[in-house]
């Protein structure tokens, strides 16, 4: 007697096993412009990017999206390939290594290649979305001159665009171009150096 209940409940976890969706995982891609050309002349400087700070609500494998009055959606079926602070952190370097050719850019932390002349921070604070609706990114920023640790420029970007299709692969697509777009603020800045 006692069988039947045991063989019903083992097919009931098998049934709710095979209907489980799978999980799809998604990386931020670098949007490299048309790399400059460096001049052959100028002697390359060495730009270490990193440490960058992300929010704890943002800093998790599944993806984030805002919801209607403050809500959050937490994605259990999408979710980020690495964790998202080193993907950003390796988008930035290399969208910056595109707009800075005049420049070694290294990721933190870059030891390996040495000492570094300016130190790119960031702090982010906003990078979500609301999909179908918007993209959101805020972030301060400074750059510090590791000679004598001193900060240089310092500032604070905020960027949002409309985000029609609903999709995680159009979310994640959209997140990488305003990160791609914060890029090209901090490569304007460094150019002045």
């Amino acid at each position: 007697m006692i069988k039947k209940p045991l063989t019903f409940m083992a097919v009931l976890l098998l049934a709710a096993c095979a209907s489980t969706p799978a999980t799809n995982f998604y990386v931020l891609e670098a949007v490299s412009p048309a790399p400059h050309q460096a001049s052959k002349n100028l002697k390359k400087r060495l730009v270490g990017v990193g440490p960058i700070t992300l929010p704890p609500l943002l800093d998790r494998k599944q993806i984030v999206t805002r919801t209607l009055m403050n809500g959050i959606e937490v994605a259990e079926f999408h979710q980020w390939a690495s964790p998202l602070k080193d993907n950003v952190l390796e988008a930035l370097t290399q969208n910056l290594t595109q707009l800075q050719p005049e420049s070694f850019i290294r990721p933190y932390p870059w030891s390996a290649y040495g000492t570094v002349n300016y130190r790119v921070l960031v702090d982010v604070i906003r990078f979500d979305t609301r999909p179908g609706i918007a993209v959101n990114f805020e972030a301060t920023w400074a750059i510090m001159d590791e000679s004598n640790h001193r900060i240089i420029d310092h500032g604070r970007s905020k960027i949002s665009h409309a985000l029609i299709d609903k999709s995680y692969p159009a979310t994640v697509h959209a997140l990488s171009q305003v990160l791609g777009q914060f890029s090209a603020e901090l490569a304007l800045v460094l150019q002045k150096l």
